[in-house]
């Protein structure tokens, strides 16, 4: 069982040499991550923001206008409370099909890797799933295939993205980690696009928030680049055919874990990750009891027996992290 304590920062914090600069490395990291020493308790089908704040599957939305950008289709709707949510919807004429779902829908890979990057203790926005929804648009009032559905929450306000390669806490263990567990689920599309920062007003102990949230683009096969096209292959996502064939680790080389990767910026992978970096990550995913991860996929609208396959590969993928041998490397800050 993976034991958290208050010490765990000294694994990864190792510049400052007063407490003073240890607390403020601390605050800014917390930005980031933050020990999740209840692990255990975790609720992964409702998420940190808890069922208080999902969707009402049985509530009419008001359409607002179309979702922009991305390349599922979406909506931006209205809740009889007046709450304002981001549908990322599942195709469903055949035209869209043939051209997108058949590289998987991403609302149920975003929900569920959003539940596990939220309990291991990296921030997420509220995100919940629903199959399908009632909207009431000019055309009247119509039951719609649903998807991914985002909060606009009051404590947060968007103020921007970040830069994998310009963030403080590049090189960091929990950013590394982060990268590490990322891979785990053949997320591949790692652009800064899909990182936003937030500010955080709820009178918490942190006041800024950076996020890795638009995570669609997983639990399939590696995107690549078309060096001819100049363009990248559409890959299949949410395929368990497929993310049961893809190789996770080729090995290690020279003291870095050598990724099979090819999605954007491999750059942030190669000769970055340790194997400490990896195992770090490994025995933080390790802490996650087998109800806690049924409950993150079910979260994702999947059914029991595709969950089990998908957690399988994943628990393949967390043992192959932790079984890893190489030089032990300093830690980083």
């Amino acid at each position: 069982m993976l034991v958290l304590s208050a010490a765990f920062a000294a694994l990864f914090i190792a510049a400052p040499t007063t407490p003073r600069a240890a607390a403020a490395a601390d605050a800014q990291l917390a930005e980031l991550w933050q020990e999740p020493s209840d692990l255990r308790s975790r609720d992964l089908f409702h998420g940190p923001w808890g069922a208080e704040n999902a969707p009402d599957p049985s509530a009419t939305y008001t359409f607002v206008k179309p979702k922009e950008g991305g390349v599922n289709p979406g909506v931006i709707v209205r809740d009889p409370q007046g709450r304002t949510w981001h549908v990322k919807q599942s195709p469903l004429d055949a035209e869209r099909r043939s051209s997108i779902d058949v590289q998987g829908p991403e609302g149920p890979v975003e929900v569920t890797l959003s539940r596990i990057l939220s309990a291991v203790g990296y921030h997420q926005p509220p995100v919940y799933f629903l199959a399908n929804f009632t909207m009431v648009d000019p055309s009247g009032t119509h039951r719609y295939p649903g998807g991914r559905f985002r909060l606009d929450a009051e404590s947060l306000h968007k103020v921007g993205e970040w830069a994998w390669s310009k963030t403080p806490f590049a090189r960091t263990r929990p950013y590394n980690g982060l990268l590490v567990i990322l891979l785990m689920f053949n997320s591949w599309d790692l652009k800064d696009s899909n990182n936003t920062l937030y500010d955080v007003r709820n009178g918490g102990p942190v006041a800024r928030w950076y996020v890795v949230r638009d995570l669609g683009a997983a639990l399939g096969e590696t995107g690549r680049f078309n060096a001819l096209s100049r363009r990248w292959n559409r890959a299949r996502r949410n395929d368990i055919d497929t993310f049961e064939r893809e190789k996770f680790i080729e090995g290690v080389e020279d003291g870095f874990v050598k990724f099979d990767y090819q999605g954007r910026q491999p750059e942030l992978v190669k000769h970055r990750i340790t194997v400490d970096d990896a195992q770090w990550a490994a025995n933080l995913l390790g802490g996650l009891a087998d109800t806690q991860w049924r409950d993150a996929f079910r979260a994702g609208g999947y059914e029991p027996a595709l969950a089990d396959r998908f957690i399988r590969k994943i628990k393949d993928n967390i043992a192959a992290a932790r079984q890893l041998t190489g030089p032990s490397t300093t830690s980083h800050r």
